[in-house]
């Protein structure tokens, strides 16, 4: 696996072989929810299709890549408390996937996944890589997919810590296409970021609600490319 992920670094590196460490000083990467319960790889609890060995080795790939370029990553993390709002299990006669209002929001109940201090809710991504990791989550009774919210409207670490560094354009991928990197895209364009999703190093839940994730992130100002090859600093 090793010379295998040396192999896509050195692609990865050829993909964007003409970005200048001066054009790239105020662009950073978001590497979102790359985590054992999201990956077939692990056999997570809510893993998503494609997740496997070759999808973590691309992924550590860009990674390794980027970061030879001069930029910062930076990663969220799912971070829950066992007895988080959104875990079916805490609901009693619900089952996986059910769908309640909490806090007068649609909330899907999930397979308890991410929890806290568990091997499962590990980034896979070597975490020597990150300039910073910023959990979310943590809040029991407020679900966030979000990696610039722990839940309600209380924020992370992420966006003090990117302004802090100047950074005002970000290069984005990892787990959900549909859930957690849709969000946290369209939360970044809002707070004034401008946002690049690179769609081959994301995977989604479902096919549909990927592609509707990938208009509704469009809509909302997210520039969506299809590879790191396609990225314009």
């Amino acid at each position: 696996m090793k010379t295998l992920t040396i192999i896509l670094a050195v692609a990865m590196l050829s993909l964007i072989a003409g970005v200048s460490v001066a054009s790239a000083g105020k662009w950073a990467v978001v590497v979102v929810d790359v985590q054992g319960d999201f990956t077939t790889l692990k056999k997570g609890s809510l893993a998503v299709k494609g997740t496997d060995a070759a999808y973590l080795d691309k992924v550590v790939a860009a990674v390794k890549a980027l970061k030879a370029k001069g930029l910062n990553i930076y990663a969220t993390q799912d971070w829950h408390p066992k007895d988080h709002l959104s875990f079916f299990t805490n609901h009693p006669g619900k089952k996986p996937f059910s769908v309640i209002k909490l806090h007068g929001k649609t909330q899907v109940l999930w397979p308890p996944h991410c929890i806290q201090g568990t091997e499962n809710a590990k980034i896979l991504v070597d975490n020597s890589l990150f300039t910073l990791v910023a959990q979310k989550g943590m809040m029991k009774d407020w679900d966030s997919y979000s990696g610039f919210y722990i839940g309600d409207d209380k924020k992370t670490v992420l966006e003090s810590a990117l302004k802090k560094a100047g950074v005002d354009k970000l290069i984005m991928f990892g787990i959900a296409t549909d859930y957690c990197v849709k969000s946290t895209a369209i939360d970044g364009a809002k707070l004034g970021f401008k946002v690049t999703v690179v769609e081959d190093l994301c995977r989604g839940v479902d096919p549909k609600t990927s592609a509707a994730a990938v208009k509704e992130m469009e809509k909302n100002g997210v520039k969506v490319i299809k590879s790191l090859k396609d990225v314009k600093m």
